[in-house]
């Protein structure tokens, strides 16, 4: 599949779980163009071990999302009556009691197949029976959308692998420096560390002349 990188995020609407006991309908990111940037992330499913530790990391530096203007947005393949469960659940049990930001459901699939996130695919085996090949969850994938709804960084992690949060806000911090300064960012750079003048162009320059 394409990346995504430079292009408009896909469109969705689903239901989702807000505030951690709201259920919304008609969720889309599409709400917050113009207004917020988006950290939209995938998660495998509900109810597992390395999830809540992901989810949990991503509450406790909420603060530092919103006061960068970004917007938190996580989905998974289950259900919002699973999600609106696990969240009622507590941290000590398992859950994800405590968690506000808005939790999309999937559950037909669609709208991790269309981020190219869906660890199996279907299709139909030697009897004409359809199966998945692979696991039918989503990879832990992770996309930075910008307030155009343009996505300009993603990552993705197979399923034993958890994310780091704190590399989320780098990279948020990395966009939000090069749009204001016009300044592009190196290997390692961090908030407060001297970036470099530069065109984003570069590789297109060098290669028109070459």
């Amino acid at each position: 599949m394409r990346s995504l990188i430079g292009r408009k995020a896909p469109h969705f609407e689903a239901t989702a779980v807000v505030n951690g006991k709201d259920i919304v309908s008609d969720f889309s990111l599409e709400q917050y163009i113009g207004k917020k940037y988006v950290i939209f992330f995938f998660y495998p499913m509900d109810f597992t071990f390395v999830c809540p530790t992901e989810l949990h990391a991503f509450q406790e530096k909420l603060a530092e999302f919103e006061k960068r203007n970004v917007a938190v947005v996580g989905c998974s393949v289950d259900s919002e009556y699973s999600h609106y469960s696990w969240l009622q659940m507590p941290k000590k049990e398992g859950g994800i009691q405590g968690v506000t930001y808005p939790i999309v459901s999937d559950f037909s699939k669609s709208i991790s197949e269309k981020f190219g996130v869906l660890a199996g695919c279907y299709k139909p085996d030697d009897s004409g029976e359809w199966v998945c090949d692979g696991a039918p969850v989503a990879y832990r994938g992770l996309f930075l959308i910008d307030k155009e709804g343009n996505v300009r960084h993603c990552v993705i992690n197979d399923l034993p692998l958890g994310r780091s949060v704190d590399e989320a806000i780098r990279v948020v911090d990395a966009l939000q420096h090069f749009e204001e300064y016009g300044e592009v960012c190196p290997a390692n750079w961090s908030k407060g560390k001297d970036a470099m003048k530069g065109s984003t162009d570069g590789v297109a320059d060098y290669l028109s002349h070459h």
